[in-house]
């Protein structure tokens, strides 16, 4: 009997496919999905990068949690590296010692994990910043920023416990930091202490196999469950798009998933873990046999920790010495505040930043279409601002390294990150909120005027004048998406003449709409990027044609009106 084109194997997979689809109904999912647009930009690619590092990480996890021992029990190495042989240490660091030196590929493999470890958290941490200038985390997308802020939080304790894990000087020496900031929290410090590291740090064997528990199940299983939810939100909100000609909020326009998006996907996936392994093979990272074991009573100079921590070692140092005895209990405010009280204001405001813009500027529709960053000053300004303090916090860090490689005093460069803590985002908020301002103005001329063709034409009257031309289509949608919101009426002071709590909520609310919203363009003159809002003479210079014939197209001149009117009147007649 003839078998149809495949065989019969091709037969049997045939069945199988159909029996699953009765059963489960994927049929209709899968045809319903795969054509599901997505659309292309470069800035897109951040949170894919992100996604195929946590892939690379847990890839090369897997591998490195087969030969390392998570055990603080002193032992005296005997291994291959000859500096460290005979030094006792302990247990975690003498298999990261054998993972390097004595298993193939293993130190291609710690260093591919860190490099993935590097990446993983910078690729969220630009995502972010993304989403926020860009406007994305606008409705109905809250809840996907809220995941993605906790996304954050946990890859920087991911990262830090991966970090602390091998027991070397240099990351015992951020354990002994993290533990004293611990204990600087009031009342509940020294029980979290004996919680968290077993008693006193150092001297306890039980925190290494606890950071161990929490690095390989805890955290990642988190992680995966908020990526899991984060994707899933995305594909049934459908993603956001950059305005431009053809673009809506109802409609996505960009590739299918299947078979573009899948195969573009494909191919990033296997370029970024390329690159991941090129980086690592190439240049080193953390060193530990460098730093030997860990000591309490060793520190080396110029230690610094992995970049993601940098701003909380630089709020640690220019904090200036503070404390307090209540009770006869100290709180110790210079670790508290720069190590507790400030990243945990922090991320809070970052979370609720999207609720206070939508409180704040009344601005309830829904957005599939992203905001041009200049088109939002305000937001784009307190962006810079905050991007400016953590530079300027993550910079503190190395207050020693500075200090000594440009051979200024420390007490210089530790009172210059003192003050530009406080100067820094106030500047970068403002002249930001120029730039944006004066593009918001540039867009504006091109709007009534057309773009500058870089031709320089010359009047009768001795004098030059720039031509215009027209916007290409593409630019002209892109100018058209501005659209300036309205204020808020300030609250009558006449009806609540008492401060009651409903009047100063409203008042504040008033306050902060101004301030978002009272500093942008206003469109003037109409125009579509086409110059049909521009005077006539100005647009019979874009149009290359006589003013006067301009005038008469548009009845814009004197002349062109009493042509305009002798016509009527003879037309009457």
């Amino acid at each position: 009997m003839a078998q149809g084109k495949g065989g019969p194997k091709a037969g049997r997979l045939e069945d199988l496919a159909w029996g699953v689809d009765g059963r489960l109904g994927s049929g209709a999912f899968l045809r319903r999905n795969l054509t599901k647009a997505f659309p292309k930009h470069w800035s897109f690619l951040l949170g894919e990068i992100a996604l195929y590092s946590f892939i690379v990480l847990v890839i090369t996890g897997v591998f490195l949690t087969l030969f390392f021992k998570p055990s603080g029990a002193e032992i005296v190495y005997d291994g291959s590296y000859p500096q460290l042989r005979g030094r006792e240490m302990s247990e975690a660091y003498a298999s990261t010692l054998h993972i390097t030196f004595d298993i193939r590929g293993g130190l291609l493999m710690r260093q591919i994990h860190h490099w993935a470890a590097n990446i993983f958290l910078a690729a969220i941490a630009i995502h972010l910043m993304r989403i926020f200038f860009t406007g994305a985390f606008r409705k109905p997308r809250e809840i996907n920023w809220l995941i993605g802020v906790t996304l954050f939080v946990l890859a920087l304790a991911e990262g830090f416990a991966g970090y602390s894990l091998p027991d070397d000087l240099l990351s015992g020496t951020g354990l002994r930091i993290m533990s004293g900031i611990v204990q600087s929290i009031p009342v509940a410090g020294t029980y979290l202490v004996m919680f968290v590291f077993g008693g006193e740090f150092p001297g306890t064997e039980e925190f290494i196999p606890r950071l161990y528990m929490v690095h390989i199940l805890l955290v990642p299983a988190l992680l995966l469950a908020l990526i899991t939810a984060h994707l899933m939100l995305l594909w049934h909100q459908t993603h956001t798009q950059w305005p431009g000609k053809g673009r809506r909020e109802q409609k996505v326009t960009g590739e299918p998933t299947y078979p573009v998006f899948a195969a573009q996907s494909g191919a990033y996936f296997l370029f970024t873990f390329g690159l991941l392994a090129l980086i690592s093979a190439a240049f080193q990272i953390n060193p530990v046999w460098l730093y030997g074991p860990y000591q309490p009573d060793e520190i080396s100079f110029g230690s610094q920790p992995d970049w993601y921590v940098g701003f909380l070692e630089g709020s640690l140092r220019i904090m200036p010495p503070l404390e307090t005895t209540l009770w006869g209990h100290t709180v110790s405010w210079n670790v508290l505040v720069p190590a507790v009280l400030l990243p945990g204001a922090f991320f809070t405001l970052l979370a609720m930043y999207p609720f206070f813009e939508r409180w704040a500027t009344g601005d309830e529709r829904v957005h599939h279409l992203l905001d041009r960053p200049r088109n939002a000053a305000t937001r784009t300004a307190i962006g810079a601002a905050v991007i400016a303090w953590y530079g300027n916090l993550w910079a503190a860090g190395g207050n020693d390294v500075i200090a000594w490689v440009f051979h200024i005093p420390l007490f210089w460069t530790t009172w210059f990150f003192r003050i530009g803590f406080l100067v820094f985002p106030v500047v970068a908020f403002v002249v930001t909120r120029r730039i944006c301002l004066s593009l918001q103005r540039r867009d504006l001329r091109q709007r009534t005027e057309g773009v500058e063709s870089g031709l320089i034409s010359l009047t009768p009257g001795g004098g030059f004048t720039e031509r215009h031309e027209r916007s290409t289509d593409e630019h002209a949608a892109l100018l058209r998406t501005r659209q300036p919101r309205e204020l808020l009426a300030a609250y009558p002071h006449h009806i609540l003449p008492m401060p009651t709590p409903g009047r100063v909520r409203t008042q504040a609310r008033t306050r902060a709409n101004h301030f978002y919203l009272d500093y942008q363009v206003l469109s003037q003159g109409g125009g579509q990027g086409r110059a049909d809002g521009a005077p006539p003479r100005r647009r019979a210079e874009i149009e290359g044609t006589p003013p006067e014939s301009a005038g008469e197209r548009g009845n814009g001149s004197r002349l062109g009106r009493l042509r305009a009117l002798v016509g009527k009147r003879r037309g009457n007649g």
